[in-house]
């Protein structure tokens, strides 16, 4: 995992809560891969259980939604301890679970076929109460599978 502060407990506490303590995450298998101030990538690997098309073997568009809401969640997170970084550790942690979805919007560009799926999310702007974020999830042939942006209460 990519570090972006000298603050190991952080990244590792920040690990634990996304891969480990929620369990719609553990359901789709998300992982961060890297996660910083400026971005933040998680993975999946396709499963049976997130198909959506059984034929083509396609990722369900549920799961990809979900993707991209909890990666953009996530980086709205990172744009809130982008200014609150000089806090203890208990607080910035705290702000975790103040992180909600208000608004998603998903625009799915080619059929989610592949092995192994990305998503990279990045903050557009963080406010005081709401975050913006980008978010696009790959395959692993590296297709632009689909995009969103995502609102977040961050207060």
């Amino acid at each position: 995992m990519e570090s972006f502060t000298n603050d190991e407990r952080f990244v590792s506490a920040i690990n634990e809560l996304f891969n480990e303590r929620i369990p719609f995450n553990r359901v789709l298998g998300l992982k961060v891969e890297s996660i910083s101030y400026e971005h933040v990538r998680a993975s999946l690997q396709m499963r049976n259980e997130l198909m959506g098309h059984y034929k083509r073997g396609m990722l369900h568009g549920g799961a990809i939604s979900s993707v991209l809401d909890v990666t953009g969640g996530l980086a709205a997170f990172m744009g809130v301890q982008q200014k609150i970084s000089g806090e203890v550790l208990e607080t910035r942690l705290e702000r975790f679970g103040r992180v909600n979805t208000i608004d998603l919007r998903v625009d799915f560009l080619r059929p989610g076929i592949g092995k192994r799926f990305v998503a990279t999310a990045y903050t557009l702007r963080t406010g005081n109460k709401v975050a913006v974020t980008r978010i696009e999830l790959h395959n692993d042939q590296d297709d632009l599978i689909a995009v969103g942006t995502g609102s977040y209460i961050v207060a």
